[in-house]
């Protein structure tokens, strides 16, 4: 059974609200960092917009510990280990994916993302119209 789809509406808040609370802790470090509910739905959303703009089943996108999609026309992976894996934490893919406050390929670099795989470079599709 697919999973049910974030609202519109609640996905674009939890995005904001996260983007938000990212900005004002490089700021001041002591600011509260974006609660769990909004960090999971953004980045629920997010995968889920990424998802609707490249469908297929040839790269999987990781975001530990929130969620996962397959992605990009090619091969379809079932079993063990995908061949095209990209993860990276919650901050560092609301930064690429919505706000546009980092890129790709610095933060490959930085070994925020961790890429394998031939088709695994996203840089192509990010940031995501959400």
């Amino acid at each position: 059974m697919p999973r049910a789809r974030i609202d519109q509406t609640a996905g674009r808040a939890a995005v904001r609200a996260a983007i938000a609370a990212f900005a004002a802790r490089r700021d001041d470090a002591s600011a509260p960092p974006p609660t769990r509910d909004e960090l999971a739905t953004a980045v629920r959303y997010l995968l889920q917009c990424l998802s609707d703009a490249a469908p297929g089943k040839s790269v999987e996108v990781r975001v530990p510990p929130f969620g996962a999609v397959q992605i990009v026309e090619g091969p379809r992976h079932t079993r063990g280990t995908p061949p095209n894996v990209v993860e990276l934490d919650a901050e560092t893919f609301i930064a690429i994916a919505a706000a546009g406050l980092d890129d790709w390929a610095s933060a490959v670099a930085a070994g925020r993302i961790h890429a394998s795989g031939s088709r695994a470079d996203l840089s192509h599709l990010l940031p995501i119209p959400w």
